[in-house]
């Protein structure tokens, strides 16, 4: 067995797509052994700035010789199949067996020394390498069949065990040659075999192992901040993409000056990051100190004093700009700023940012007056979602758009508006994903559930929504986000209430030239999507707003009532898909769903919650057995004609009814005042009798009234069952 190396040496591959090559090498090397009949074990793959390097260990010397048994045609068969199968293997008639009047074909392929097939295979590698982008270069560039590659191919080392593999890419030969470090080591290595290439190129300044290389700078920055009683602020992305910068990583401390820490910590912090990728460090008391750690890629002879002196100025001249952005942002208050809005298009259906500011508004003024969001003062709500959008058109947000909300929140403060205004400024576009803070502050929770709101109605209501894996409009993580934060602080709101108002409200200005609908309509909300949307207050609002009955009112309302169904049904997914993350069943959660007017999901994971536990339980299974053959037993029964009889018939009917006579208005009763584990308590008091009743008494009786009371018995169970869940969608 021997070990096997291939380099591909280039000009400097960006440190983002290394990771994805070293994959792609490992991809597309396995494809080409597999094709060959060779088994790729342990693969070892590094990464630098100027290289890809693979080394295969204990690769067989030759492929083993194979025989291969094709079936062709009868003996008996015309000349034309037997002809066909002929030209097929490439065997004369003579060379084919007869077996039991049916020929077979035997070929013999004799194996192949490996370093022919990685002669063949590395050609092959090179050419169909994926990279997210890549480029043709030199005079060969002209033809559409030359070599792309992400950055100038420049050489390759190719060596089995000690012998060089021959082979040639677009003018480029295989050989033993590499090179080291573009300024320690210019010149060229010989490489003699994979066992010493590691060690040849690090005597030459190169780390070829790019881990190695990610540990030096984390270990050397966290070292040397802590040399002058400093922190690290830990990011591993940052390591990463340092890494894939240089091929000789020393980590070098400097600092800026102090004054510059009156801008925003993560300003600063953004800015040493994205433009100069350089770390940031913190003073003892956990506050971002007037340092930094950059990452050379030399070991200079002075210490590394030259160049981390070239950073500092070049750092200080980008915190100069970022130190501008922030004093000139201030010279205008976020209200100035706000104006601006008007100017930006947040959708072409659905108007100006400006225009999405004042749904916003009026919604969390909305939720914070009708005490959904507790604790929340109407006018905080009001102001705080008037100016979240403001920073939009700040000068800092324009240079670093993950700024926005977070500068808004700065610029309230400074401006000495309310600290629950500038919090919920800062935090509004919170939870950005499932690992993210929810917030709980109770403007900031009306502001985010405003935004988050408007926006799904908007484009909902346009017919803009997901489809499939495409959502350009950031809709499901909208829709979580709802949802943790309703989740967060057990908020209670009916969703089909805001999403049904708001989405009228939205219409009304999109589409002025409607005129509004009487309340008279107003009978029709039940059945399009649910109790809630069709309760007193409700009908009282859209009463007062929408005064005259029309044919373009009853479009407005139907168009609001269909997009709001369909929403609400966005919900119920998401929701399904973020408590199945959570390890709760999904059929519990349309068993819930499944009962129609449930649209506040605090109410309804209570009631899901309090079902799985249930389920788990022995009565809870043979309960869900007995609804099953209950219900089956009713639905090929079809409708019923005959007069049942009035009384029970026997003493397992009796107790059935009994049962059902205590448990139906428990369980109603624990589901109206939201006891739901009382609930489901109540049902589990019809296991026994269900269970009894079964095993005593035939549901069929030819007695037709007798028949006809049985069926009615357990019509009444399956409804008293439905009255906590449907037990039709719970899988077995």
């Amino acid at each position: 067995m021997t070990d096997f190396l291939l380099e591909l040496r280039s000009e400097e591959i960006p440190a983002r797509m290394q990771a994805g090559a070293r994959a792609e090498l490992d991809k597309q090397f396995r494809a080409q052994m597999t094709a060959a009949g060779i088994e790729a074990g342990e693969l070892t793959i590094w990464s630098t700035p100027r290289r890809l390097a693979l080394i295969a260990k204990g690769l067989p010397e030759a492929t083993a010789a194979v025989s291969e048994e094709l079936k062709g045609p009868r003996s008996s068969a015309p000349p034309q199949a037997l002809e066909g199968f002929l030209r097929k293997t490439g065997l004369t008639q003579d060379q084919l067996e007869d077996r039991d009047g049916v020929y077979f074909a035997v070929i013999d392929k004799p194996g192949r020394a490996t370093a022919e097939l990685l002669a063949d295979a590395i050609p092959a590698i090179v050419r169909a390498f994926a990279w997210p982008k890549s480029m043709r270069w030199g005079k060969e560039s002209a033809s559409s069949e030359s070599l792309r590659w992400v950055r100038p191919l420049s050489g390759i080392v190719a060596i089995f065990g000690e012998d060089l593999i021959p082979c040639e890419v677009s003018g480029i030969s295989a050989g033993f040659a590499t090179r080291g470090h573009r300024f320690h080591c210019p010149g060229e290595i010989t490489i003699g075999s994979a066992s010493d290439y590691a060690e040849k190129l690090r005597a030459c300044h190169v780390i070829v192992d790019h881990e190695e290389r990610q540990s030096i700078i984390r270990d050397g920055a966290a070292k040397a901040a802590a040399d002058v009683g400093l922190s690290l602020v830990e990011d591993e992305g940052l390591v990463i993409e340092n890494a894939g910068l240089t091929e000789w990583p020393v980590p070098l401390l400097g600092r800026f000056d102090a004054a510059f820490l009156e801008v925003p910590p993560e300003v600063i912090q953004l800015t040493a990051r994205v433009n100069q990728k350089y770390f940031v460090v913190n003073d003892a008391g956990g506050k971002l100190a007037n340092g930094f750690v950059c990452t050379a890629n030399i070991d200079a002879v002075d210490g590394g004093a030259e160049i981390v002196a070239g950073n500092r100025k070049v750092l200080a001249a980008r915190l100069s700009d970022a130190r501008f952005f922030w004093e000139q942002d201030q010279k205008k208050t976020l209200a100035q700023h706000a104006e601006k809005l008007a100017n930006i298009t947040f959708h072409e259906k659905l108007g100006t940012v400006a225009d999405k500011v004042e749904r916003v508004a009026k919604l969390a003024e909305w939720l914070a007056s009708e005490g959904i969001v507790p604790n929340c003062d109407p006018a905080l709500a009001r102001q705080a979602a008037e100016l979240a959008k403001a920073d939009l058109v700040t000068e800092m947000v324009g240079e670093f758009p993950e700024l926005q909300g977070l500068m808004g929140g700065y610029y309230a403060r400074a401006e000495g508006l309310p600290d629950a205004v500038a919090d919920a400024i800062r935090d509004h576009y919170k939870p950005v994903g499932q690992g993210d803070d929810v917030p709980t502050a109770p403007v900031t929770v009306a502001v985010a559930l405003a935004d988050k709101l408007d926006t799904l109605v908007g484009f909902f209501g346009y017919d803009l929504k997901p489809t499939g894996s495409k959502d350009p409009f950031a809709l499901r993580r909208a829709a979580i986000g709802v949802i943790q934060l309703l989740m967060a602080e057990n908020t209670r709101m009916q969703l089909g209430e805001p999403l049904f108002q708001h989405a009228i409200y939205l219409l009304k200005r999109s589409e002025p030239s409607l005129t509004k609908v009487a309340a008279g309509l107003f009978t029709q909300l039940k059945s399009s999507f649910g109790e809630s949307a069709a309760n007193a207050a409700l009908v009282a609002a859209l009463r007062t707003s929408l005064p005259s009955a029309t044919e373009e009112g009853h479009k407005i309302v139907m168009k609001a009532g269909e997009g709001t169904t369909e929403l609400l049904d966005f919900f119920a997914d998401r929701l399904k898909v973020q408590q199945r993350e959570a390890g709760v069943r999904h059929d519990l959660i349309d068993a819930v769903f499944a009962l129609g007017g449930e649209d506040d999901l605090v109410r309804l994971l209570a009631r899901v919650k309090a079902l799985q536990a249930f389920m788990a339980t022995e009565d809870g299974t043979n309960l869900l057995a007995g609804y099953k053959r209950a219900a089956n037993i009713l639905k090929q029964a079809g409708e019923m004609t005959a007069t049942a009889a009035t009384s029970p018939p026997t003493d397992a009917d009796a107790t059935l009814l009994k049962a059902l006579d205590t448990a139906e208005p428990a369980a109603s009763a624990a589901v109206t005042e939201e006891r739901f584990t009382d609930a489901m308590a109540a049902l589990a008091t019809l296991r026994g009798p269900i269970d009894s009743f079964f095993d005593g008494v035939m549901v069929n009786d030819p007695d037709e009234a007798v028949r006809a009371y049985r069926l009615g018995l357990l019509a009444r169970f399956t409804g008293a069952v439905h009255g906590v869940a449907d037990f039709s969608k719970i899988e077995s």
